[in-house]
């Protein structure tokens, strides 16, 4: 499998766990009882179609993971900004560099 398929499953991957996530949260709070149950149902195909994205293809499960979060940090972070309007905190910032820093130390090991 190329470097790029690769990356854009990972991408793919942590899109979908990132946005499985934010239904939940934002099904556990609303008031509204039809909309919490879509969003749970939504989250939970998503989260499924996630797993089954990031273990089909045939590669090091633990090196390629470590630049899966990295993927995952980074979107996250700006599924909590952007829609649930919570601002980077410095603390945020920094640790997000060390995870970065991370995936790269691991993505690029040799095996």
């Amino acid at each position: 499998m190329s470097r790029i398929a690769t990356v854009l499953i990972l991408l793919a991957a942590a899109a979908l766990e990132a946005g499985g996530d934010a239904l939940i949260r934002a099904g556990l709070h609303t008031n509204a009882a039809r909309s919490r149950y879509l969003m749970f149902g939504a989250a939970a195909i998503i989260l499924f179609a996630y797993g089954w994205t990031v273990n089909a293809p045939p590669w090091e499960f633990g090196r390629l993971l470590g630049l899966y979060v990295v993927f995952f940090f980074v979107i996250a972070q700006l599924l909590s900004w952007l829609v649930f309007k919570q601002p980077l905190s410095a603390t945020i910032l920094v640790g997000g560099m060390l995870i970065v820093a991370g995936g790269i130390v691991v993505s690029l090991a040799k095996s």
